[in-house]
């Protein structure tokens, strides 16, 4: 017989590879451009100069155009000719010419809005050409550095990007080996369900009874057709486990008879706890293979769960014979081994199953998994 007890008692989100998008080069060329301005402005006034403020704002501002638009094109041969890798002398010569040429027209692009909006106010300058060939000359260092420096931006955030690609795929193939790990178990444990029913089935047909035997043959099929459909879920609500274990009870009372007690006194909150699927039919089928079966007068097996903080446990006790001491883990078959390893996969050290002697009579299969919804 199968027996229900409800009782109720008082229930947790992928990484984006960074890229360089235009936003992200306009954004980060406008803030450079307007803490260049406020620092050049606030700079000077401190020291007392006196020099068209709004002026010079505007221009110490804008003075980053020709990089910030250049930037794609750097990034561009950068991702090319990487510098970290042998390039060769073209790929140099490429970068050299390429800094040299944006040198020349971020000098000129300086020198035009100095020359001809005169932010700082002095007196007449001499030719534009002439004074664009010396701001080329100031300011050669300071395009060596820039250039530089968006190489290096680039190369540092398509490394972070490679790298987190590298990550993502290394945890899917991690996720599709553990699947498949988990997938293999579950294949072992449904041919080791099946063999064992069989077995109960054709005990039923020698002692002739024929009545059962069929009933529990029809029993067997919805069970099985149960097994194939959810055979692709790792994790289900206890409920849903609980409903399996019914029909398995069922099928094996048809074995047993009055012989065969199950109690289930588990607390209705914690029916949309999550569970790996046919977590607790091995654990029957052990405690009746161990205990029930071997005692002529049959005995009864309890199922049971508390949640304390974010742990489950789940118990299955039987009163058959105790566990001897000198061969703890002889009732440690397929089903209780390939429960061990079914937690190993999903839950690492956070799944744990013990059999022992309980404190009173009979033996106990406690089973500890991480207590979610």
């Amino acid at each position: 017989m199968f027996r229900m007890y409800l009782t109720e008692r008082t229930t947790q989100p992928k990484r984006i590879a960074p890229t360089l998008s235009w936003f992200a080069i306009c954004l980060g060329w406008v803030a450079l451009g307007l803490i260049n301005a406020t620092q050049v402005v606030v700079g000077m006034r401190a020291i007392d100069m006196r020099h068209n403020w709004s002026t010079l704002f505007f221009v110490s501002a804008v003075s980053w155009l020709v990089w910030a638009c250049a930037t794609p094109l750097v990034l561009a041969l950068g991702r090319r000719f990487s510098p970290t890798r042998a390039a060769g002398w073209r790929g140099w010569a490429l970068h050299g010419a390429t800094c040299l040429f944006l040198g020349i027209a971020d000098a000129c692009w300086v020198a035009a809005l100095e020359y001809f909006l005169n932010p700082f106010a002095e007196g007449p300058y001499p030719s534009y050409r002439i004074y664009a060939i010396r701001m080329f000359y100031s300011r050669f260092h300071l395009e060596l550095i820039t250039y530089a420096a968006i190489l290096a931006a680039g190369y540092t955030i398509d490394s972070m990007r490679r790298l987190a690609l590298r990550e993502a795929d290394a945890a899917r193939l991690s996720a599709e080996l553990s699947k498949a790990q988990l997938d293999a178990l579950r294949r072992q444990l449904e041919p080791h369900f099946l063999f064992n029913s069989l077995n109960g089935i054709s005990g039923l047909v020698r002692s002739r009874e024929n009545d059962a035997a069929v009933d529990m043959i029809a029993g067997l099929s919805d069970l099985l057709r149960r097994v194939l459909e959810d055979s692709g879920s790792q994790l289900v609500p206890l409920a849903e486990e609980l409903s399996f274990l019914e029909r398995y009870v069922e099928l094996q009372s048809m074995r047993f008879g009055d012989r065969l007690s199950v109690t289930v006194d588990i607390p209705f909150a914690l029916y949309s706890a999550l569970v790996p699927g046919l977590i607790l039919q091995p654990l029957v089928e052990n405690a009746i293979l161990h205990g029930i079966e071997r005692r002529v007068e049959g005995g009864s097996i309890r199922i049971g769960a508390q949640a304390e903080g974010s742990v489950l446990t789940l118990y299955v006790h039987n009163d058959g014979p105790a566990l001897s001491a000198a061969a703890p883990g002889a009732r440690s078959g397929v089903g209780l081994s390939n429960t061990r390893g079914r937690l190993d996969r999903l839950y690492g050290s956070a799944g744990t199953i013990e059999l022992r002697n309980h404190d009173e009579a009979g033996v106990e299969t406690i089973v500890q998994v991480p207590y979610r919804t």
